[in-house]
């Protein structure tokens, strides 16, 4: 069996609520409260523990309240809609394919998105046009990977796979060629959408966006038992009553829900989905029931401390580029580890 690939056997009650994980989920709930303290009183202008409480209560320097309210907690919260969309539908996929090598944008997610994006953004439209179409190219995309990867009343993961590929192939080409043609200021908006930033973020893309991540997130914890029947086999989970079918139809449905929403609000932001679901196996085993909320609490630590990182220096880099340099190294030792335990 292949190395990568997330095991999961139906576990016990006992498992589900061992101590191990009520001391993770303390330890990550700890982090999580101290990265968004930071979040908020570091920057451009360092705001300390009183003034930062003040602030949060709308009293003290006025000038205080405003970064805090108008700047960087909308900002914040953004990066932590986004970064638990991204961990948990990681986790989706690569419970739903079982491969530890699923992404939210396998399927053909980032390329749908991200076309869209930039011919809006190519052929001048107003930038708010650009969420709202980056979550319909994304939608749409899976939607059209979903039905190449139908064979009458089964699902083929292969074809799925392979048509995620070559869709995305198809339109990174599309992509390179519009950015080709288009004027440098567009290119660079273009450019900067694509590689993911959360700069600007402000109240309008939480509202819009937060609440149906919310929702999708709260349901993709429903169908944590459906991927572990998954992982015991077609074979047996048909046997238990379970339509392999339909549960990947809705479990890729979700996660393509989650991965769009995190598109359309930051643009196309890698290794959250691919590195979190991994560790967070490591630290609490591979009970769907705990790996699901836990990737959605880590991705979105993860996402606000790369965050963090991108705005500390003199110029402000694109949190995709800190995500890259901070997922590279991670992924790289993964691979080592798994090949040195002979897998691939």
């Amino acid at each position: 069996m292949d190395d990568w690939q997330p095991r999961t056997v139906k576990p016990s009650p006992q498992g589900f609520f061992s101590r191990r994980t009520g001391w993770t989920a303390l330890l990550m709930s700890l982090a999580l409260v101290a990265i968004i303290g930071l979040s908020l009183s570091q920057g451009s202008v360092s705001i300390n523990g009183p003034e930062l409480w003040q602030a949060i209560l709308h009293r003290g320097s006025e000038v205080n309240q405003t970064i805090i309210w108008e700047l960087r907690l909308p900002r914040v919260i953004a990066a932590l809609v986004v970064g638990a969309a991204l961990g948990a539908s990681g986790a989706l996929m690569q419970g739903m394919l079982r491969n530890g090598l699923a992404s939210p944008f396998l399927l053909g997610i980032s390329a749908g998105a991200g076309l869209v994006a930039v011919t809006l953004l190519s052929l001048g439209f107003w930038q708010q046009w650009v969420p709202l179409g980056a979550w319909l190219g994304a939608m749409l995309t899976t939607l059209f990977v979903y039905l190449l990867a139908r064979q009458g009343s089964t699902l083929s993961v292969e074809r799925l796979l392979l048509g995620g590929v070559a869709v995305s192939a198809l339109f990174g080409a599309l992509q390179s060629a519009l950015l080709l043609i288009s004027d440098d200021g567009r290119v660079q908006s273009a450019l900067t959408w694509l590689v993911g930033s959360l700069n600007g973020r402000g109240w309008q893309e939480v509202q819009i966006a937060g609440p149906y991540v919310l929702i999708a997130l709260i349901f993709s914890c429903l169908l944590a038992s459906s991927i572990n029947l998954l992982n015991l086999g077609d074979d047996l989970s048909v046997g238990l009553g379970l339509s392999p079918l339909r549960a990947r139809a809705l479990i890729g449905a979700t996660a393509a829900l989650l991965a769009a929403g995190a598109v359309s609000m930051a643009g196309l932001i890698g290794f959250v989905g691919l590195i979190v679901p991994h560790g967070v196996r490591l630290l609490v085993g591979t009970d769907y029931r705990v790996v699901l909320p836990f990737s959605a609490v880590g991705g979105a630590f993860v996402l606000a401390f790369a965050d963090l990182l991108s705005r500390l220096g003199t110029v402000e880099l694109p949190v995709g580029i800190v995500t890259a340099f901070l997922g590279s190294p991670v992924f790289i030792w993964l691979l080592y580890r798994r090949s040195g335990m002979g897998g691939v």
